[in-house]
């Protein structure tokens, strides 16, 4: 399971003395521990279950690991602008390269050309003629590639080729 990879490699970090590794794992794990918490809570409030089920649903899934790996990385870009707006380089780098290490626990990312060919598929199934039509093919097009590119770049791609069709 990709958690106990991300542990995994936390101990090793800090049995190699990598600073800044360990910093960004640390605080992903916190992450993780704190989405288990609201998990875990959720569910004590919604049914009845025994502790031992609800320890048991309460683990995060692979699936909502890279979710959050995700959000920690848009996160990251958002700082990264601010930080450049405000000329402090210093910071913009440390953030790229806490992008780097988080990037390695997301499954391998689509290329341009791999999006477009499933926007394109996903269009002609959907029916899709008109940028209004961009909602359908989003709500089939997002949960094949979860995790595999930024809603934002399949939001671009998705509008381009849908204006394409009405020119």
């Amino acid at each position: 399971m990709l958690k106990e990879r991300i542990q995994q490699d936390l101990k090793d970090a800090l049995k190699k003395k990598q600073e800044l590794l360990v910093s960004v794992l640390r605080l992903v794990i916190t992450v993780f521990y704190n989405k288990e918490i609201e998990k875990k809570t959720k569910l004590r409030e919604e049914n009845g279950l025994s502790e031992e089920e609800i320890t048991k649903q309460g683990q995060l899934t692979d699936e909502e690991i890279t979710n959050i790996i995700s959000s920690e990385i848009k996160k990251r870009k958002d700082a990264i602008s601010i930080f450049e707006k405000g000329q402090r380089q210093d910071l913009a780098e440390k953030e790229k390269k806490e992008i780097e290490i988080l990037q390695k626990y997301l499954p391998e990312q689509l290329s341009d050309e791999q999006i477009k060919k499933l926007a394109k598929e996903t269009i002609e199934k959907v029916g899709a003629k008109e940028i209004k039509d961009m909602g359908k093919v989003m709500a089939e097009l997002i949960p094949q590639i979860k995790g595999k590119v930024e809603g934002s770049k399949v939001s671009q791609i998705v509008k381009e080729l849908l204006a394409s069709k009405t020119d």
